[in-house]
C-alpha cells in the first residue's frame, strides 16, 4: 500500500450495489450475505473492476456490522472472512493473467445507529462494532470506511483499526452541496481530525456526481497534506427512470477536474460500473500530476482545533472560557459532587454568548470519579455547543478517557518540562492528533527568570516534535504570577511570552486573571494586563468572557491591532449596545474605588426575545440549548408551583422554542444533533405534562395519529427515526411500523388507527417502486389520509408523480407538512 500511495494517482473501483442489482439482488435482500450464497457472481464483479483499471477493490462487506447482520443468520466473521477470500481469489486470478497486483480493501459503512447524544449508540459500543469487523478482515490489505458522515463515528472506525490492526486506513465521508454531512460535519473539521489521527488517505464519497464534489475536494487540500480520495456518483439519481444522469464518459471528463483540484485516488460510487472505471483509468492517466503540483498552491499547515461543526483557526486571539473549572467556584464544586451536569452545559453556553471561541474543562475535584466526570462533561458539552474544547486536567488516564470521546481536534493543557509530564503527555496528544499546552515548569519549578521559561518552553517543542506532533500544534504558556508577591514576574512572563512567539514561532496561552490574585479592583488589573500580553504575541488568553471589561478589552485590541477587518466583529458586538450610568452604594459586588458612591458603566443588549414571564425564559433556553434535565424541572415548577394549565404551556413555550429551532436548523444556524437534543428537552418536558394530568385523571390530547414507514426493501431507517422524534415532540401521535415493511402492513395500519397521516421514506432508487406500491394500495382501498414522502433519491417531481400528497426534504419540513394536515 505505501508504495502504491506513492504513485501519481490510483484507481479505485465502482459500486458493488449497482452490479448486484443488475444480476438481480431480490427487494430488501442483504447484498453481504451473496458473500456466502453467490460467491462466483461477486467474484465475478470484482474482476470486471480489475479488468477496467483498479488498483483496489472494495471486498463486499460495506454493511457487515453486528447490527446490520444481527438477523441475516450469518456472523460477521463468516460474512467479511468470505467477502476477503473471494475479492482475493479475484485478485490472484487478475495476477495471473495479467501481472498486476490489485489490493483488497475491508470495506465498512456506518454502523447504522446514531451515537450519542442524538442517538442511543455508545462510543464503546461503535468501537466494538468496528473493532469486530477489523478482526474478521484481519487478510485485506488496507481498510476503507466510506459514507460516513459522524465524526465520532469515523473517530471509532479509525482508532478500532489503528488499535486492533497494522492495516492502512482511508476514511471517505459523504457530504452535501453545503459542504457538511448529514450531521452537520465541516470539511474541515473532517481533514483536521483525521491528519491527527494519521489516517493514510480521506477523501469523499456518495451523495453527488463530480461537479458538485469537486468544492469539497478544493476544501479538503487547504486542511490536510493526506492523500484526497475523490469517489463521486455516476452524477445524480433520476427517481423516474431509475438511473443517473452522467454517462462514463463525462464522469471520466469530470474526474479530471477533480485531479486539478487536488484528489490523487479516484473512483466511483453509487451508479457508475466497469465502464465507468475503465473510461476514468483512460482519462486519468492522460494528467500530467508534475504540472498539477507545480501549479497548485503549496499546502501550508494550518494551526487550527475545532468540533464536528467548528473550526477555530488561530490566526488572531482568541478567548478560551475559564468557567469550567471548580477551583474557587463553590456553586461548581456543589454542581460537581451533585453529578449537575446541567450546570456545566449552563456554564459553557454562558461563556460562548459572550464571546468564547475555545471552552477549558476542569472538572478535578477531590471526592468525585474525575475521569468519570470528564467524560461525561465532554460528551455532554459537544453534545449542544459548536466550540472546540481544551481537556484540562494533571491526570493523563483522564486526558485520554477525554480524548477518546471528543469529537474533532481539541488541546490538551498541559505538558510541562518534566522528564515525567513529557513522557505521559505527549505520546496521548500524538494519537489523538490534539494541540497541546506546555507550561513551561519543570521539577525545579517556574523559573524566576524569562530565559528560564523560554528553554522550558524550546525543550517542550523539541521533544513533541521528535515524538511526531506538528510544531503548530504546539501552544505555550510562560504561567502568569500573581503581581500583588511577584511584581518583578509580570514583565518576566512578557519577556518570555514575546520571544517564544517571535523566536521559537508557537502560538501562546497564558491564564490571564492570575495576575490580580490579592489585589484590590481585580478587573482593573485584569484588564491592563490582558492588553499588555496581547500587545506582546499572546493568542489565547484564558479569561472569564462573562465580564464584559475584558470581553470589551479583547475585542478593541483586535480591532485596533488589525485583526478585526473592517472593525465588523466589534461592529457586531456593540452596535446595539446602550449604555447609562447607574449610582450604586460602596461594598456593592462591583469592582469600584472611591468615595461613598461610585457609577459603574452597564450595558443592555436591545432586541433580547421575552414573553415577561422569566420562567418561560429559561425554558425556551433549556430547549434551545439542549438543557434536558434543566428543561424538565422548570416545567415541573411551572405546573406544580405556578399552577400552569398544561396547554398553555404547549402553546406558549414549548411549541414556539421547537420552531425557533426549527428556523435556526432551516438557515444553517444549528444543525441535526442540535436539532434532536432540543426536541429531546421537549420530550422531557412532555413526560412532566404527562404526569400532571395522569395525575389529576386527565390525558393528554394527541394533535393526531401518524403512521410512519419505511418501505418494502429498504432497510435504512435512520432518517425515518429522526421525523418520528419530532412529530412526536410535536404532540403526535407516531405509529412507527419500522423498517421493510410490506405494502398491505402500512393500509392496515393506516386504517386501524385511523391516520390522517402517513409518512414513507425510502434511501434508494431500487426501493422506489415499493413507496409508489404502497400509495397505489392506500388509494385502492380508499384510506382517508394524506401522504408525505421523504429519502435522499426523492425529488418533488417523482414524489407527485407516484401519487405523494407531499414531498419533505427533511425532518423540519415534515413536521411542516404535520401541521398543515392537521389545520395548525
Amino acid at each position: 500500500m505505501k508504495s502504491l500511495l506513492e504513485k501519481d494517482y490510483i484507481i479505485l473501483d465502482g459500486a458493488m450495489g449497482t452490479e448486484i442489482q443488475k444480476r438481480g439482488l431480490k427487494l430488501g435482500g442483504i447484498p453481504e450475505v451473496l458473500n456466502i450464497t453467490a460467491k462466483d457472481m461477486i467474484e465475478e464483479i470484482h474482476m470486471s473492476y480489475m479488468e477496467a483499471g483498479s488498483d483496489i477493490v472494495y471486498a463486499n462487506t460495506f454493511g457487515a456490522n453486528g447490527y446490520k447482520l444481527r438477523n441475516s443468520g450469518y456472523t460477521v466473521k463468516e460474512i467479511i472472512e468470505s467477502g476477503i477470500s473471494i475479492a482475493k481469489i479475484a485478485a490472484d486470478k487478475y495476477f495471473e493473467k495479467s501481472g498486476k497486483k490489485v489490493l483488497v480493501a475491508l470495506d465498512l459503512g456506518p454502523i447504522g445507529q446514531l451515537l450519542e447524544p442524538t442517538g442511543n449508540l455508545s462510543f464503546d459500543d461503535a468501537y466494538e462494532y468496528y473493532k469486530e469487523a477489523i478482526l474478521a478482515g484481519s487478510n485485506a490489505d488496507l481498510v476503507i470506511f466510506e459514507t460516513q458522515t459522524d465524526l465520532l463515528e469515523v473517530k471509532a472506525a479509525v482508532l478500532a483499526a489503528k488499535e486492533n490492526s497494522n492495516l492502512p486506513v482511508m476514511v471517505t465521508m459523504t457530504f452535501e452541496e453545503n459542504l457538511r454531512t448529514f450531521t452537520g460535519c465541516s470539511v474541515a473539521s473532517m481533514a483536521l481530525t483525521l491528519e491527527g489521527l494519521g489516517v493514510d488517505a480521506m477523501g469523499v464519497n456518495c451523495s453527488l456526481g463530480p461537479k458538485e464534489l469537486i468544492p469539497v475536494v478544493k476544501e479538503m487540500r487547504r486542511y490536510t497534506k493526506c492523500p484526497i480520495i475523490a469517489k463521486a456518483n455516476a452524477g445524480l439519481p433520476d427517481p423516474l427512470t431509475n438511473t443517473y444522469n452522467v454517462t462514463p464518459e463525462e464522469f471520466a471528463k469530470d474526474m479530471e477536474m477533480m485531479a486539478e483540484a487536488g484528489a490523487t485516488i479516484f473512483g466511483g460510487c453509487c451508479g457508475t460500473t466497469p465502464e465507468f472505471i475503465k473510461a476514468l483509468s483512460l482519462s486519468i492517466s492522460k494528467i500530467s500530476f508534475n504540472d498539477i503540483k507545480n501549479n497548485r498552491e503549496e499546502y501550508i499547515p494550518v494551526c487550527a482545533v475545532c468540533s464536528p461543526t467548528k473550526v477555530v483557526e488561530i490566526n488572531q486571539p482568541r478567548i478560551i472560557g475559564e468557567r469550567i473549572n471548580p477551583t474557587g467556584k463553590k456553586k461548581f464544586k456543589e454542581a460537581l459532587l451533585n453529578n449537575d451536569i446541567d450546570y456545566i452545559l449552563n456554564q459553557a453556553t454562558e461563556q460562548i454568548d459572550a464571546g468564547a471561541d475555545i471552552l477549558d474543562v476542569n472538572v478535578g475535584l477531590p471526592g468525585i470519579d474525575e475521569k468519570v466526570m470528564m467524560i461525561n462533561a465532554v460528551k455532554a458539552i459537544q453534545g449542544i455547543v459548536d466550540v472546540p474544547l481544551q481537556i484540562d486536567s494533571t491526570i493523563p488516564e483522564v486526558l485520554e478517557a477525554a480524548l477518546r470521546v471528543y469529537a474533532g481536534k481539541p488541546i490538551v493543557n498541559s505538558v510541562n518540562g518534566e522528564e515525567k509530564s513529557l513522557e505521559a503527555v505527549l505520546p496521548l496528544v500524538k494519537k489523538y492528533g490534539a494541540c497541546v499546552v506546555g507550561l513551561t515548569l519543570d521539577e525545579n519549578g517556574i523559573p524566576k527568570t524569562a530565559q528560564g521559561r523560554f528553554d522550558i518552553a524550546k525543550k517542550i517543542m523539541d521533544r513533541a516534535v521528535a515524538y511526531g506532533i506538528p510544531k503548530e500544534n504546539v501552544f505555550i504558556d510562560c504561567l502568569t504570577l500573581t503581581a500583588s508577591a511577584e511584581q518583578e514576574g509580570v514583565m518576566e512572563t512578557l519577556k518570555a511570552l514575546n520571544r517564544v512567539k517571535m523566536e521559537l514561532g508557537l502560538k501562546t496561552v497564558l491564564g490571564v486573571s492570575n495576575i490580580s490574585f490579592g489585589l484590590p479592583n481585580r478587573e482593573l488589573v485584569n484588564q491592563a494586563f490582558l492588553t499588555m500580553a496581547l500587545n506582546n504575541g499572546l493568542d489565547l488568553p484564558i479569561i472569564n468572557p462573562n465580564i464584559t471589561a475584558m470581553t470589551g478589552a479583547f475585542r478593541a485590541f483586535k480591532l485596533l491591532a488589525g485583526f478585526d477587518e473592517n472593525s465588523m466583529e466589534f461592529i457586531e458586538n456593540y452596535s446595539d449596545v446602550t449604555v447609562k450610568t447607574v449610582a450604586v452604594p460602596n461594598g456593592a459586588n462591583v469592582n469600584v474605588t472611591g468615595s461613598a458612591t461610585a457609577t459603574v458603566e452597564v450595558a443592555a443588549v436591545n432586541g433580547a426575545t421575552s414573553d415577561g414571564n422569566e420562567l418561560h425564559d429559561k425554558l425556551k433556553v433549556a430547549i434551545e440549548k439542549g438543557l434536558k434535565s434543566e428543561g424538565a424541572s422548570i416545567a415541573t415548577t411551572l405546573l406544580n408551583t405556578e399552577g400552569y394549565d398544561p396547554m398553555t404551556l404547549i402553546n406558549q413555550v414549548l411549541i414556539p422554542a421547537l420552531d425557533k429551532t426549527g428556523s435556526m436548523f432551516e438557515q444553517g444556524k444549528i444543525f441535526l444533533p442540535q436539532l434532536i437534543l432540543s426536541a429531546g428537552v421537549a420530550q422531557g418536558c412532555f413526560e412532566v405534562i404527562k404526569d400532571k394530568l395522569s395525575a389529576s385523571g386527565e390525558q393528554t390530547v394527541s394533535k393526531g395519529k401518524i403512521v410512519l414507514a419505511t418501505v418494502k426493501g429498504d432497510i435504512h431507517d435512520i432518517g425515518k427515526n429522526i421525523v418520528k422524534v419530532l412529530l412526536e415532540n410535536y404532540g403526535y401521535t407516531v405509529i412507527d411500523l419500522g423498517k421493510d415493511v410490506e405494502y398491505q402492513a402500512v393500509v392496515d395500519a393506516a386504517i386501524e388507527h385511523k391516520a390522517k397521516l402517513v409518512g414513507l421514506s425510502a434511501l434508494m432508487t431500487t426501493t422506489l417502486v415499493s413507496m409508489e406500491e404502497t400509495i397505489k394500495l392506500l388509494r385502492e382501498n380508499n384510506v382517508d389520509c394524506k401522504v408525505v414522502v421523504g429519502g435522499a433519491v426523492l425529488t418533488p417531481d417523482y414524489a407527485k408523480k407516484i401519487g405523494a400528497d407531499f414531498y419533505a426534504k427533511d425532518a423540519k419540513e415534515s413536521v411542516d407538512v404535520a401541521k398543515q394536515v392537521f389545520g395548525e
